[in-house]
C-alpha cells in the first residue's frame, strides 16, 4: 500500500481524506484499503522519510496535506523498476500500470516486459500443475469435489492468458506511450 499511497502523491499532494477519496475514485479497482490502514500507511511513511507534510490547514480541524519527499520518489521508482514480488501477479502489476505514466517513457517499455515475464511464469507453472494432474487418476471418493477445483485451475489458466496476451498487445499498441 505504500508505493500506491507515493503514487497518488507524486500526482498531487493529499490529505488523508483526499486519498481515501482518490482510493474510492479509481485505486480500489485494484486495490482496497481502509481509511485506518491508510492512516497508518501515512504514519510509517512519515517515519520513513518518505513523505512530509507539506501543510497544515489553519481551520480548526488542522487538515494535513502530504507531499513526496526526494527519497520517497526514489523508493517509488525503485519499487516500479523493481522485480515483481507477491504471490499475485494481477496485485503486482496493476498498481505498476496504473502509474506507469510516472516513469520516464524510456522506462515503460522494461516495466511492462517485466510483468509480462511475470505473468508467463504463473502462467507456466499453472500449465505444470495442469500436466500433473492429467496425469493421475481421480480417486472415487473426490468424484464431485475435483470438477470444481479443476474449474479453479481452468480459470487461473485462462486468466493469466488473457493478462500475457492482454499486456503483449498493450506495450504493442503504444510503443510512444510504453517504450519512449
Amino acid at each position: 500500500m505504500a508505493h500506491v499511497i507515493l503514487g497518488l502523491l507524486l500526482l498531487r499532494p493529499q490529505s488523508l481524506y483526499d486519498l481515501v477519496k482518490s482510493f474510492e475514485a479509481g485505486v480500489s479497482l485494484f486495490y482496497s484499503a481502509s481509511s485506518g490502514s491508510i492512516r497508518r500507511a501515512l504514519e510509517s511513511l512519515l517515519t520513513r522519510g518518505l513523505i512530509e507534510v507539506a501543510e497544515v490547514a489553519p481551520d480548526a480541524r488542522g487538515r494535513k496535506t502530504y507531499r513526496v519527499t526526494d527519497a520517497g520518489a526514489a523508493e517509488f521508482r525503485a519499487w516500479m523498476t523493481g522485480p515483481m514480488t507477491g504471490p499475485d501477479a494481477e496485485a503486482a502489476a496493476l498498481p505498476r500500470l496504473f502509474f506507469l505514466g510516472l516513469l520516464e517513457p524510456d522506462e515503460r517499455g522494461d516495466v511492462l516486459s517485466r510483468i509480462t515475464a511475470r505473468v508467463e511464469k504463473d502462467l507456466a507453472r499453472l500449465e505444470a500443475v495442469r500436466e500433473q494432474l492429467d496425469g493421475q487418476e481421480i480417486p472415487e471418493e473426490f468424484g464431485d469435489i475435483y470438477p470444481f477445483q479443476r474449474a479453479t485451475l481452468d480459470y487461473g489458466l485462462a486468466s493469466a492468458r488473457f493478462a500475457r496476451e492482454w499486456f503483449q498487445r498493450f506495450a504493442a499498441d503504444h510503443p510512444g506511450r510504453a517504450a519512449g
